[in-house]
């Protein structure tokens, strides 16, 4: 619903249909960041499963958030 109401606003048919540049980038980096972005949801309830006391557990976690970052090639 909120894809097709931005669509109507920008008044395209795709989302980034003016930056087909970043459109691909984003498009060719998913399927790296995608299996991160899983696992660091998997790490974060085992962590807070844990109560939040599992420093192994949290390293895995920091490490995931530092993967997509970097995957998504900023830190915000």
């Amino acid at each position: 619903m909120s894809v097709r109401r931005i669509l109507r606003l920008k008044q395209t048919s795709t989302l980034l249909e003016q930056d087909p540049r970043l459109a691909l980038s984003i498009r060719l980096r998913n399927p790296y960041v995608d299996p991160m972005s899983l696992l660091q949801i998997d790490l974060l309830s085992r962590w807070r499963a844990s109560g939040n006391n599992d420093d192994a557990l949290f390293h895995a976690l920091v490490t995931t958030v530092n993967g997509v970052s970097q995957g998504l090639q900023n830190t915000g």
